[in-house]
């Protein structure tokens, strides 16, 4: 089981609407075919100012694979990122133990980021607020 995190803030600009649309929209991602668990939802105690939490469990590499290039999932992060303020990736675990499984998983999302330059330029300023 892979189970990967995101915390992350609104902009201080976005609406009670717009960050409930939001959060609808990870809730969808969240329940796409490969995701066999999930919450969204508020970050609880966290230090660094993020206040929000998204959380998915996925079976294996293939199925993350189908993740990330899900249409759904492609169609929500549009419709996410430009709400945000700052998003942080992981940390992430699992319970294989292959140590190859990190540099695995970085390959994958760095042939998102080849097949997606727009999604990546958009995501790219997040991580370094």
């Amino acid at each position: 089981m892979i189970v990967h995190m995101l915390r992350f803030a609104f902009k201080e600009t976005a609406t009670d609407e717009e960050r409930e649309h939001v959060l609808v929209q990870m809730r969808r991602t969240a329940s796409v075919e490969s995701v066999v668990f999930s919450t969204v939802g508020q970050n609880l105690g966290d230090p660094d100012g993020f206040t929000h939490a998204y959380c998915v469990g996925i079976p294996d590499l293939p199925a993350l694979r189908r993740y990330m290039h899900d249409p759904v999932h492609l169609a929500g992060d549009p419709e996410i990122l430009p709400h945000l303020a700052r998003i942080a990736i992981g940390p992430d675990l699992s319970d294989d133990m292959t140590p190859a499984l990190a540099g695995r998983i970085l390959a994958l999302h760095e042939e998102k980021v080849a097949l997606y330059p727009e999604w990546a330029a958009e995501l790219a300023p997040l991580l370094a607020a």
